[in-house]
């Protein structure tokens, strides 16, 4: 979805800030989904500390150069991954992106074990 903002967005009516850090809150989400997915025990605070810790981390580590590293940066990989330009605004991008997540699903779950989600036909699915 990320890419497709990027590919798109400007063609879609989209303004710069969706486009150019729509991608990044995407990421940030994703990152926060991954550590939950990991540790699906872990109290929500713990994977969201975890979750921002490591999405600061690898904004951090665009700090880094070394020949090896850069070269993996300038692979589609590397930059989807690692990203190329170190920017705090992608860390605010980032925690947005997380802290979304983390109201989601606990919105979410809450619908789940109360019972609230629906069906088609409009009877609960929950029994």
């Amino acid at each position: 979805m990320g890419l497709s903002l990027r590919a798109f967005g400007y063609r879609l009516g989209l303004s710069f800030l969706i486009v150019k850090y729509g991608g990044s809150l995407l990421w940030g989400a994703m990152v926060y989904l991954l550590v939950a997915a990991a540790l699906p025990r872990q109290k929500t605070a713990i994977v969201w500390l975890l979750a921002n810790g490591l999405a600061i981390a690898v904004e951090l580590s665009r700090l880094v150069h070394t020949p090896g590293l850069d070269a993996f940066r300038e692979t589609m990989a590397g930059a989807l991954l690692l990203g190329r330009v170190f920017s705090l605004l992608n860390i605010l991008a980032y925690t947005l992106g997380i802290a979304l997540a983390v109201l989601i699903t606990q919105w979410l779950y809450g619908k789940v074990c109360k019972g609230h989600l629906k069906d088609q036909s409009g009877s609960s699915q929950h029994q």
